[in-house]
């Protein structure tokens, strides 16, 4: 059974484990100055439990909070995304659906 989850971490960093995925999106959050594998990205990736546990050890990937949990993202992760106007207090879901407007994969649906 597969799973679906955001998370922030750079082009190279998804590559690295892009092999694990049944699908995944992904939307660079730098407009530039970094070299291409250090662009720092937000990911929807589709895959089973032990992916995901790989990658929640990865200190490479930051988790965001379920789409449907009522907690904001982190600061960390807020000051990433907020080049695509992605408001400090933010949750995943408000995140998901601001950035949709870029990549219509990423917002949040349940199937």
């Amino acid at each position: 059974m597969t799973g679906k989850r955001y998370y922030v971490t750079t082009l190279a960093d998804w590559q690295r484990h892009a092999h694990r995925f049944s699908t995944s999106h992904w939307l660079a959050l730098e407009t530039h100055g970094a070299g291409e594998g250090a662009t720092r990205t937000v990911v929807l990736i589709e895959a089973d439990e032990g992916a995901h546990l790989a990658l929640e050890d990865d200190a490479a990937f930051e988790p965001l909070p379920h789409p449907l949990a009522q907690k904001s993202i982190s600061d960390a992760a807020q000051s990433a995304l907020a080049l695509h106007g992605v408001p400090s207090g933010a949750t995943t879901f408000d995140a998901a659906e601001i950035l949709a407007r870029v990549h219509p994969l990423l917002r949040h649906c349940v199937f």
